[in-house]
C-alpha cells in the first residue's frame, strides 16, 4: 500500500514542529530541509509550511548536468549525492518552488529528501509524525481519495483538482490555503 504526503495549509498555526524534526531525522546533519513561511506576517498569522513536493518530473533533476539528484522508485527526489554534485546551482534555478537549498561551505545542494529512510518503510516522515494540528499527514492513496471526494462536495484542493496551480504533477499532493481565496483564520 502505497502512502504519501498530503500537506493540509490551513491546519498550519506555524508552531515549527516539523522544523525541529526535520534536524533530527537521519543524515540530515541538524540542517532543516523544509520552511515555515510567514504569508503576510504584518497583517495576520497565517503559515504555510514549504517543503519539497517531489514532483514527477523534477526541474531540479533534469537541469543537474552530474546527475547527483536520484529519483527513487517510490517517487522521493533525494539531495544531490556528495561524489557527484560538482555545485553548479542548476538545480536551485530551476525548481519553480525554489526548495533547493545550497551549502557554499559543502559545495553541495541539499533539500527535503521526505526522510526516505523512514518512509521507504511505511514509516511517516519526522515532519508529518510531529505535527499537532495534521497540517502534514502521512496517508494511504484510498484516504487521498476520500480527500479528493470531499472537493467535489464543495471541500476545494489542489494537485490537478480543480486547477492545478502547481507547476506539474508532484508526489505531495496539498490543499491550498483559503487565504488565496479571501478567507482567514478564526486565531
Amino acid at each position: 500500500m502505497k502512502q504519501l504526503l498530503y500537506i493540509e495549509m490551513d491546519n498550519c498555526i506555524g508552531c515549527r514542529s516539523c522544523l525541529a524534526a526535520c534536524t533530527q531525522c537521519g543524515g540530515h546533519d541538524e540542517r532543516n530541509r523544509n520552511y515555515v513561511y510567514d504569508v503576510n506576517p504584518l497583517v495576520n498569522r497565517q503559515t504555510i509550511p514549504l517543503m519539497c513536493l517531489h514532483c514527477v518530473n523534477p526541474a531540479c533533476a533534469r537541469s543537474c548536468p552530474a546527475q547527483a539528484i536520484q529519483v527513487t522508485e517510490e517517487g522521493a527526489v533525494l539531495s544531490a549525492l556528495v561524489e557527484k554534485c560538482i555545485g553548479c546551482q542548476n538545480c536551485t534555478i530551476a525548481c519553480p518552488y525554489g526548495i533547493p537549498k545550497f551549502d557554499e561551505e559543502q559545495n553541495l545542494m541539499y533539500k527535503c529528501d521526505l526522510c526516505y529512510d523512514r518512509t521507504k518503510d511505511g514509516i511517516p516522515p519526522m515532519c508529518a509524525s510531529v505535527c499537532p494540528t495534521n497540517t502534514l499527514q502521512w496517508i494511504t492513496q484510498e484516504e487521498y481519495a476520500a480527500k479528493q471526494e470531499k472537493h467535489r462536495l464543495g471541500k476545494w484542493m489542489s494537485s490537478r483538482v480543480p486547477e492545478n496551480p502547481l507547476e506539474g504533477e508532484t508526489h505531495v499532493k496539498i490543499n491550498l490555503p483559503g487565504i488565496l481565496q479571501g478567507t482567514v483564520k478564526l486565531f
